[in-house]
């Protein structure tokens, strides 16, 4: 049995599940307007191994969900993985954010759009195809009437960026899933094991969120 313990914090949802054989088989996760991911991380991975009596001993890899997405969030989730992947020298999996909540729909056509809010009319955001294949590379885009004037298949949209654009994109071609919100580590499972039977892992010492954009520090008014 291959035990993979997924961690998905680039959002406001604060998401720990326990995989076996790409299997989700435990699960805990809340999300909050306020990141509660300092407080509630390594309760929640401790939870998740106690439900199936599971010891981190027991891990064959730790996944953590690469970004893009928060800065603070993706700092916290990937700082606890590779600290448990170097106590218990384990590999350890990245996994791309947008492909976690594209997985969170599934289609029989068209084209699955993920955005991950990034402030004003700004998201985080990449193509899929129904099989959840990319067919772009993720990037920062400013969303106005124009954005995927080209593609004239129908456009899932999910996540917390998608909501905000339906007063721009309103053709009939865009569908709007609004119950899908925040990528999970639910379906981190079996992009994670794919990749530990591929032997992708990363440099456990080296490795850094994809945070896409700079980290710009601001003060409130």
């Amino acid at each position: 049995m291959i035990y993979i313990l997924n961690i998905e914090t680039a959002t406001k949802n604060c998401s720990v599940s326990l995989s076996k054989n790409g299997q989700t088989f435990a699960i805990k996760e809340v999300s909050e307007e306020q990141f509660s991911h300092a407080e509630k991380l390594h309760l929640f991975i401790k939870e998740v191994l106690a439900t199936e009596n599971i010891s981190l001993e027991n891990l064959n890899a730790v996944a953590v969900s690469k970004g893009p997405g928060s800065y603070t969030g993706l700092r916290i989730g990937v700082s606890a993985a590779k600290g448990l992947c170097y106590a218990l020298n384990i590999p350890l999996i990245a996994v791309d954010t947008l492909a976690v909540l594209a997985e969170k729909v599934s289609i029989n056509s068209g084209i699955i759009i993920p955005m991950i809010d990034a402030r004003r009319m700004e998201v985080f955001t990449q193509m899929f195809d129904k099989d959840y294949a990319p067919l772009s590379v993720a990037e920062a885009l400013i969303v106005d009437e124009t954005a995927f004037a080209d593609i004239t298949e129908y456009i899932h949209l999910i996540g917390d960026g998608a909501l905000k654009c339906k007063i721009v994109l309103t053709d009939n071609k865009f569908i709007y899933h609004e119950d899908v919100v925040y990528p999970s580590a639910n379906e981190m499972s079996r992009i994670s094991y794919k990749k530990y039977v591929e032997n992708t892992f990363e440099d456990v010492a080296y490795f850094e969120p994809y945070y896409l954009k700079d980290f710009m520090l601001t003060t409130k008014k």
